[in-house]
């Protein structure tokens, strides 16, 4: 999934359907881009009266109905294979910006919102590993062939705050025949507030 080269994760490669007929990258990324901003905004909101929640959840419906008839098996979904798109445009992932993709390092930029959001202005903690789980991810198989997470520790150094621009980094340390080690850090300003360190393995040949 993650084999592109830097070319492709900064913004080259579309996958497979994004044709003549399909949605361009600008398209594709605001669709998402705006379904992030509603995740936002439903994290965010208090006090409505009944009825508007009754409209809301109608109005959901009637847009998941509008999707149900484009699920396809999961080799030919879209979501995360918008390379070039914050969070190669899957709606789950945090929305990483890659600025810099080579198969030793990784960076980016990266701007957490009311959505994970966990208490006194500080990201939930349970964010932080799916960034740094799908960032190593990228970097594991960059020009490699495909690997799993074996196991991956975060450190919580500080406070991570949401609402302000935050850079990460992704570095692979060494590789030990079928084994990848990595590291990676978040920063915000000049001090690093979270890092990690991960295993990954790569696939034996007919693994999925």
């Amino acid at each position: 999934m993650y084999r592109r080269s830097a070319a492709g994760l900064t913004g080259e490669h579309l996958p497979d359907g994004a044709g003549a007929d399909g949605p361009t990258r600008s398209q594709y990324g605001q669709m998402v881009d705006r379904f992030r901003a509603l995740q936002h905004s439903v994290a965010g909101a208090a006090g409505m009266p009944s009825e508007v929640v009754a409209e809301l959840t109608a109005e959901f419906e009637r847009i998941s109905a509008a999707l149900d008839q484009w699920q396809v098996p999961e080799r030919e979904r879209w979501a995360g294979r918008w390379f070039g798109l914050p969070g190669r445009g899957h709606p789950l992932l945090v929305p990483v910006t890659v600025d810099e993709a080579t198969p030793t390092i990784v960076r980016g930029r990266i701007r957490l919102g009311t959505l994970h959001l966990g208490g006194g202005g500080a990201a939930h903690g349970g964010v932080l590993p799916l960034m740094f789980d799908d960032l190593l991810g990228i970097l594991s198989s960059e020009g490699r062939a495909p690997a799993r997470t074996a196991f991956l520790t975060v450190n919580y150094r500080r406070i991570t705050p949401v609402g302000v621009e935050l850079r990460v980094e992704a570095t692979l340390d060494r590789v030990e025949g079928r084994k990848r080690w990595m590291t990676g850090r978040l920063y915000h300003g000049d001090d690093v507030v979270a890092d990690a360190v991960a295993l990954f393995i790569e696939l034996l040949p007919g693994q999925p």
